[in-house]
């Protein structure tokens, strides 16, 4: 697997993040938890899109709990 690949993430940061704001990242499923967290998952279409993803994160003061990849290429 390369850097320039698609592959399935899922980033988990803190506080609820309504589900409306999917579209502004990238399309990514948003899911609230119980627990107070919130996970953004699906397909991105390289490292840049991870990249830019958790730069919005950031932009929007947001705590970023964890970032996992899937090694599956299929969604």
């Amino acid at each position: 697997m390369t850097m320039d690949q698609p592959c399935i993430y899922e980033i988990r940061i803190e506080d609820h993040l309504a589900a409306r704001w999917s579209d502004w990242f990238d399309g990514l499923a948003i899911h609230t938890d119980s627990n107070g967290e919130t996970t953004l998952s699906g397909r991105l279409t390289d490292q840049a899109a991870l990249f830019g993803v958790l730069t919005k994160i950031h932009n929007l003061n947001l705590t970023l709990v964890s970032v996992n990849r899937s090694s599956s290429q299929s969604e």
